[in-house]
């Protein structure tokens, strides 16, 4: 398990370095994969929670589809994310995370917080999402939901995990993806941060999945 865990981690520094922003291609497209797909190996060989293994199977599936270009295996990969952020969910609710603070985050300071911040992320790509504002803010509510459910679990834990990596590891997927969206959607197509937004999109992204991993395979 170890074993695979470094791998994934050398793939997703190879890609880093040699084609985080570089254009489609079949090694592109494998050392993303790979990155992903093999911390689900991991989590499998582990015995780890079926959910989680399969919210890194959809990661690496969406990892895939987003290496390629075209609208379609956007909306593609974006499924596959929204799908592996409600095993996510689930996992964390089997967890022990309280529902009730999804459906009143009034009794959670933070998950307010994060409410909050997905209604504002949702009001500000409606506008400018075009034919995809419907999936995006669909996501948006998915992902948000998925961090709630993490700023839900009980501390200390109920089981076999560690609570504050899983929620450090959705805050950095959460932050992850407000980066790409801002990249996608509200950042000018000449603008010099396109240099490296590819770059500060991937690091928070790999690390969520791996301490997605660390938390429920006892990794630590």
């Amino acid at each position: 398990m170890f074993a695979l865990a470094v791998s994934a981690a050398g793939f997703a520094t190879i890609y880093l370095l040699r084609h985080c922003a570089g254009p489609s291609g079949v090694a592109r497209s494998l050392t993303k994969t790979l990155s992903t797909g093999l911390l689900a190996a991991a989590a499998l060989f582990a015995g780890a929670p079926v959910l989680l293994v399969a919210g890194l199977g959809l990661g690496a599936i969406g990892d895939l589809l987003l290496s390629r270009s075209g609208a379609r295996t956007f909306l593609a990969g974006l499924v596959a994310f929204a799908v592996a952020h409600l095993a996510y969910t689930f996992l964390f609710l089997n967890a022990g995370a309280v529902p009730a603070n999804l459906i009143a985050p009034e009794r959670n300071p933070a998950a307010l917080a994060l409410l909050a911040l997905g209604i504002a992320m949702g009001w500000r790509l409606w506008p400018v999402a075009g034919a995809l504002r419907w999936p995006v803010l669909v996501y948006v509510g998915i992902i948000v939901m998925m961090g709630m459910a993490a700023l839900s679990l009980p501390i200390p834990p109920e089981g076999p995990y560690d609570p504050l990596l899983a929620i450090a590891a959705a805050s950095l997927f959460i932050l992850s993806d407000a980066i790409l969206a801002f990249e996608l959607f509200l950042l000018p197509a000449t603008h010099r941060l396109r240099r490296i937004s590819p770059y500060v999109v991937w690091v928070p992204y790999w690390l969520a999945q791996a301490l997605f991993l660390a938390a429920f395979a006892g990794l630590t």
